[in-house]
């Protein structure tokens, strides 16, 4: 799965990986990101590239209220085109998530260690994601978003047995595009992505508290080693 993340490149750098046309929304440094924050995301609209907001947790038209959307934080891949939360966004509401790395735990008998996966070369990520806009009984409309995930890659599966779906930058044009419906097309991009482009090491558990956010989540332990 792919419950934590991180975020915190500036702006400038965010709009050239992503080719951003309209920035739509402020992103500030997130360094723990959790479910039901707003989420910076990036969707295609009138063949133009526009980052907003979106809150993480994904709510499906027949949602009664937003607690749905904690369940719902990760979409998996070997069901999103059957997945009657989901089917319809995957053909219609295809999003890309913007990191800088995610956290997972790593089981060492009855201790989970956090670990921090990144890209080698640094700079942000693509997770492929889900949103929706999601009216509520009383009339509000939320626009909502989910993280796509697969089985793990060999790095990863070191820590855990799912990951988010990341994208390369060349594949990032294809999945936003709204006038693609092709499921066999679009479920080719869903596959973990190249061990030797990720880098994990573990930091403090701090990170296991929301409220623990500074660059110091980041960090590696001192004297742990990375892979």
């Amino acid at each position: 799965m792919c419950g934590r993340f991180d975020i915190h490149s500036a702006i400038e750098i965010i709009a050239r990986v992503f080719d951003i046309d309209d920035v739509a929304c402020d992103v500030a440094a997130d360094y723990n990101v959790t479910p039901a924050r707003d989420i910076p995301i990036v969707v295609n609209e009138g063949k133009k590239n526009r980052l907003i907001l979106s809150r993480w947790g994904f709510l499906p038209s027949w949602a009664k209220d937003t607690r749905t959307g904690y369940s719902m934080i990760n979409a998996r891949a070997e069901t999103i085109d059957s997945n009657r939360s989901y089917r319809d966004a995957f053909l219609m509401g295809r999003c890309l998530v913007v990191a800088d790395g995610f956290y997972e735990w790593q089981r060492r008998g009855r201790a989970k260690v956090p670990y921090y996966i990144h890209l080698r070369t640094g700079g942000p990520m693509a997770f492929c994601g889900l949103f929706n806009t999601w009216t509520s009984p009383d009339g509000r409309e939320i626009r909502t978003s989910t993280i796509v995930t697969t089985g793990a890659n060999e790095l990863v599966a070191q820590i855990h047995d799912r990951m988010p779906v990341i994208l390369h930058h060349a594949d990032f044009s294809r999945w936003l595009d709204p006038g693609v419906h092709d499921k066999t097309v679009l479920k080719r991009f869903l596959t973990p992505f190249p061990s030797g482009e990720l880098e994990a090491y573990p930091v403090s558990p701090k990170v296991n508290s929301p409220g623990f956010n500074s660059p110091d989540a980041i960090k590696p332990v001192t004297g742990s080693s990375t892979f």
